[in-house]
């Protein structure tokens, strides 16, 4: 069974089929009409969406299937207290495919445990987005030819962005990328995805300021402050607005400049600059409904698998990081990715502890 929890998931020979698939239909879109008709795709949105949401249900449409689902946990039986195990088990019983957006780190990846059927993360709390960076990877190619010998900066919320994150696993394949992460301290990229960038060799600088690099990019990613990520209302109050791409800073920014958001955007970046020639974000999504199109059409191909009733785990272990789907979902089996820098939950990727087990009384 081939799950989209990370776009990484992928070998480079299968993303570019997938790349390939996504160009012939971008440039031939009546040729597919009818290529996922009798197909049903579950969609199971934790969270808000618009984009994300639409950009599925409208990509599966166009391929001639029917989408299920719900937008609003609150109209579903998880407002019941349904675990998320039941919900894919019995879903994944209507469904060809199941699409996911939850609030909890590492869900998709709980969710692929329990599915007869392909799982798609639409963003699992602020840990990845996969399908984004299908279409970013999708823009990047399609406008710049080719992902090598790149300067990117990615600027904003880099903590929480989960787009953010999924980008730079897979910018992992590529030769040559120079990174500029522009973000403040409260919102640098977290420990274990500087320790993946560091293992993996590449080549990154930790700036504050947006204007400065501006000159040096080919490609400028920008992302907006999450409010629905801060705990707390004044920090997020005290960051919103420290960066707003505007028409005069991008003065001295190259002709070929290409300027990405995943949207939605708020205010960090200003109107004026969507008439820039550079400006490419509109673009982005629409060619994230294509890539989608054609990531849902290969998928569409997989056979049903039955899952194992009974999987093993490490009780003596927990995830450190509190937004980690094994603290909402407890009946989760808790394992382990073992890197430099320690043990690394295999659902969130934020280091575990260990933690004494339970002692037994003896009794008469």
């Amino acid at each position: 069974m081939r799950h989209i929890i990370d776009l990484s998931d992928l070998t480079m020979d299968e993303f570019n089929e997938l790349y390939k698939l996504t160009s012939n239909i971008i440039d031939r879109p009546e040729g597919y009409t009818d290529a996922c008709r009798g197909k049903v795709l579950g969609s199971l949105f934790y969270e808000p969406s618009t984009r994300t949401n639409l950009s599925f249900s409208t990509a599966m449409m166009r391929l001639g299937g029917n989408v299920v689902g719900f937008s609003n946990p609150n109209s579903s039986s998880a407002a019941k207290g349904e675990t998320l195990k039941d919900t894919i088990t019995m879903v994944s019983n209507y469904a060809d495919m199941i699409v996911m957006r939850n609030p909890n780190e590492g869900a998709a990846k709980a969710a692929s445990m329990f599915s007869e059927v392909p799982i798609i993360n639409a963003g699992d709390g602020g840990h990845l987005h996969p399908t984004q960076t299908l279409a970013d990877m999708t823009t990047i190619l399609r406008l710049r030819g080719s992902a090598d010998n790149m300067k990117i900066g990615l600027c904003g919320d880099l903590k929480y962005g989960r787009t953010v994150h999924s980008l730079i696993h897979f910018l992992a394949n590529y030769e040559n990328v120079q990174f500029y992460l522009i973000a403040p301290r409260e919102l640098a990229i977290p420990e274990y995805l500087r320790q993946f960038m560091v293992e993996h060799q590449m080549k990154f600088y930790e700036v504050s300021g947006l204007e400065p690099v501006i000159p040096m990019l080919d490609v400028l990613y920008m992302t907006r402050i999450q409010k629905e990520r801060f705990a707390s209302l004044d920090v997020y109050e005290s960051l919103k607005g420290t960066y707003c791409l505007t028409k005069a800073k991008l003065r001295d920014a190259k002709k070929e400049l290409l300027i990405m958001h995943p949207l939605p955007r708020v205010d960090e970046i200003a109107q004026d600059v969507d008439d820039d020639p550079r400006a490419v974000y509109f673009d982005q999504a629409r060619f994230a409904m294509y890539a989608r199109m054609a990531l849902l059409l290969t998928l569409s191909k997989q056979s049903r698998v039955r899952m194992p009733k009974h999987l093993i785990g490490m009780p003596n272990l927990r995830c450190t990081n509190p937004k980690c789907i094994t603290h909402s979902e407890t009946y989760l089996p808790m394992d382990i990715i073992h890197t430099k820098d320690g043990e690394r939950c295999v659902y969130c990727d934020h280091l575990v502890e260990h933690v004494p087990e339970p002692e037994v009384s003896e009794e008469g």
